[in-house]
């Protein structure tokens, strides 16, 4: 296993080492709690030293996600190089039905491949949920509430950016995982978020569960790519949250 070059994964170098458990954790682990038959994060020897500071093997995580979502005889004609990340990330697209452009930022086909579960699980909603869901959100005229409507004003939340456009990623990203590994984000833990989590916690919290509880994930591969690459989602959006941030103290 050996780290190709990526610019949509060098961001992970800025992320501390907690904030990466979540990602190590389904890189090595499936929804039992065992350790994967095919992961080599865990055997190597930065690991080993480390653990559980993951910031140190950086790289070796990135390069974890890139042989999952490569070809293994194709990896190993690559000298253990896997694939770059938006390839995995598009792969993981078309899996699920997601509607993309190959062109675009990866940002930008993580915040489609997050919409696409929102927008499933609101067509799944009944329309009284839709209301309270409406309500919740605070819109005032709200009985005549449609999936369509909804969904975009969710869509404005993720183009807007921010802190917003984050928080709703991860109380998504947390159903999600709930349901695929049997366990929420430890990011989801922090108090300033949950306060506003608990809009989302009820009907659409349930239906995303439901939806991705029902999901094959066909093949070993997507068992772990598909929740990798959702992890990294959560994570850049962070990341870019966190930056802006920065930017504006110093400013």
């Amino acid at each position: 296993m050996a780290y190709r070059c990526d610019t949509d994964l060098e961001f992970l170098a800025e992320i501390k080492s907690e904030d990466l458990n979540d990602l190590v954790y389904c890189l090595t682990h499936d929804k039992d709690g065992e350790k994967r038959f095919t992961e080599e994060l865990s055997e190597s020897s930065a690991y080993k030293e480390y653990y559980p500071d993951h910031h140190q093997y950086w790289k070796l995580i990135a390069a974890e996600i890139q042989c999952f979502g490569a070809n293994t005889f194709a990896t190993l004609l690559r000298g253990g190089e896997g694939i770059l990340y938006k390839e995995v990330l598009t792969d993981v697209c078309d899996k699920l039905k997601v509607n993309y452009n190959n062109s675009s930022s990866v940002e930008k086909i993580e915040t489609h491949l997050l919409m696409k579960i929102l927008e499933d699980s609101i067509e799944k909603l009944s329309h009284s949920e839709l209301q309270d869901l409406a309500r919740n959100l605070g819109l005032k005229n709200f009985s005549g509430i449609t999936p369509e409507a909804l969904v975009g004003i969710f869509q404005a939340v993720f183009r807007a950016g921010g802190f917003k456009s984050y928080q709703l990623t991860l109380i998504i990203v947390n159903y999600i995982m709930k349901a695929i590994l049997g366990r929420g984000l430890s990011l989801a833990g922090n108090a300033a978020l949950t306060r506003t989590m608990s809009v989302l916690a009820g009907p659409i919290g349930w239906t995303i569960t439901g939806l991705w509880t029902a999901i094959d994930i066909a093949g070993p591969a997507y068992r772990v790519t598909i929740p990798a690459v959702i992890h990294v989602a959560v994570l850049r959006q962070k990341y870019l949250y966190d930056e802006k941030a920065r930017d504006v103290s110093f400013g």
